[in-house]
């Protein structure tokens, strides 16, 4: 990170100019950050509190909410604050910190899912298997492995991306600092390597959809060869809050970095920003719980026993139980 004594601040951009616009970015972004927060520390609570939750799937879901807890908070708090005291500025190494932790939980996320599609396939399509397959030991290791090769990720982005000379001004075209905004600073060729691992980190991306489209295709083939409607109900319970956060989370990405240049814009390269970095930790604890009954109970119980006295909380939870 050669460079960091040269540029020792970046510009963020803004949601607007107006005062008034930025107020409303401001408590817009606070309310979506506060439901994200709610809602993921309801699931973690409520998996780290009641034993009947502690599977392999519902192990995997609170590594979910922890990881969309850290990615949302990596990103919401420095764009309320600048919308708030109005200004764009954001230092370099903070920058570089907030590329590192939002790759780090972004890639640690996808392998989760990755994971996640593994264990429903399990469950579902080699049911005698489950306990051997998805010991415990065997989740904490599957688990780990995820975390780090988020982190050694980010390690190797990072540090590749930074050790880059910016030669093209500090404006950065995006709400926070991201890896294809801040190449556009850098110097003509410069940034060929990074370009390089962007290209094989795409193609692995590529091997973990396939592995999940896979196992969702041999799902849906013995679903589908259950005689009963209970059963079938059961298993796609099990399967399609997963399908939905996998879905939500693969196609906003997809369109955010993938996207032919000639549609792209500032406006709407803010919106995709939004789309795949805001919105899903707030509305995936949602798409955990709409078919989950097993978590809805447990969700119900600890309502009436640790919130019994609160007003906020039980109504909260209550919107997840429904």
């Amino acid at each position: 990170m050669s460079n960091g004594s040269s540029i020792t601040e970046l510009l963020l951009l803004a949601f607007a100019d107006t005062r008034q616009l930025q107020l409303l970015h401001f408590w817009l972004f606070l309310g979506i950050y506060l439901a994200a927060l709610l809602g993921n520390g309801l699931i973690i609570t409520t998996v780290a509190c009641d034993h009947r939750l502690h599977t392999p799937m519902y192990f995997f879901l609170l590594n979910l909410s922890l990881l969309d807890l850290g990615s949302i908070s990596t990103t919401v708090p420095k764009s309320m604050a600048n919308s708030l005291w109005d200004s764009r500025a954001i230092s370099y190494w903070e920058c570089a910190a907030q590329v590192f932790f939002f790759t780090f939980l972004f890639v640690a996320e996808y392998c989760v899912l990755t994971i996640t599609a593994y264990d429903r396939y399990v469950a579902i399509c080699q049911p005698l298997h489950y306990g051997t397959l998805l010991g415990s030991r065997a989740c904490v290791h599957m688990a780990a492995a995820a975390w780090g090769s988020g982190f050694l990720y980010a390690v190797l982005h990072t540090a590749n991306t930074f050790s880059l000379p910016l030669c093209q001004g500090n404006a950065v075209d995006q709400f926070f600092c991201e890896i294809p905004q801040i190449l556009k600073l850098s110097c003509s060729r410069s940034y060929l390597t990074e370009v390089g691992l962007l290209v094989l980190s795409v193609c692995l991306a590529f091997g973990c959809f396939v592995f999940i489209l896979f196992s969702y295709v041999q799902i849906f083939r013995v679903v589908l060869r259950i005689p009963s409607d209970q059963g079938r109900h059961k298993a796609f319970s099990m399967c399609l809050p997963h399908l939905a956060v996998v879905s939500l989370f693969v196609s906003t990405a997809t369109f955010a970095y993938l996207k032919p240049p000639s549609i792209s814009s500032p406006v709407l390269d803010l919106v995709v920003a939004v789309l795949y970095s805001v919105v899903p930790p707030a509305v995936n604890p949602l798409l955990y719980s709409m078919r989950n009954q097993e978590l809805k109970d447990a969700l119900r119980k600890m309502m009436n026993g640790c919130f019994s006295e609160t007003i906020f909380p039980v109504f909260f939870c209550r919107a997840f139980t429904m």
